[in-house]
């Protein structure tokens, strides 16, 4: 489910407690307003928003379900299904863009065998593609999760992928 074919069914039994969930919601003074913070505080946690947190998060908020949906489909930080455990993002923004990063992007889904914004099957890996890191004097830019490699070039892929498949499980 991409966000956007993303579709609504509704849940066959009630949500399950999800403790951080509540331990968020029990600390804010006010509770309007806490959708956003809630979503994140889930996602942080669980890695995306699965229909069975969101169902938990509008009963939490006594708001509709699909209130909830419609957030979560806006805005495009929001998951709506797992991660792979590294997420690879190639940058596109114009710097990156001029000096190759395309065929970097074109190395990856070759490497991982994907196609941008999927997940290897192995639930290592997630590809794909951000608009700017904002080092653009690096370009072209790759950033897995925090770290950021730059000037990065198709035949430095394989090294890349190699190195976190070391750190796979950790």
């Amino acid at each position: 489910m991409t966000q956007e074919t993303a579709e609504w069914t509704e849940p066959a039994e009630p949500a399950e407690g999800y403790p951080e969930i509540d331990a968020l919601f029990d600390s804010l003074p006010n509770k309007n307003g806490a959708l956003i913070p809630l979503l994140h505080k889930a996602q942080e946690v669980y890695g995306y928003l699965s229909q069975e947190i969101q169902v938990y998060v509008a009963q939490k908020l006594n708001i509709p379900a699909a209130k909830v949906f419609g957030v979560a489909t806006f805005y495009s930080l929001f998951n709506l299904e797992k991660k792979g455990q590294f997420k690879i993002n190639v940058c596109l923004g114009t710097a990156c863009y001029v000096r190759g990063a395309e065929t970097i992007l074109a190395a990856f889904e070759k490497e991982l065998g994907i196609d941008q914004t999927e997940t290897t099957k192995d639930g290592m890996f997630t590809l794909d593609s951000i608009r700017c890191v904002g080092a653009c004097g690096l370009a072209p830019v790759v950033m897995i999760d925090d770290k950021v490699y730059g000037r990065v070039t198709p035949g430095d892929v394989k090294t890349i992928v190699d190195e976190h498949l070391g750190q796979g499980g950790q």
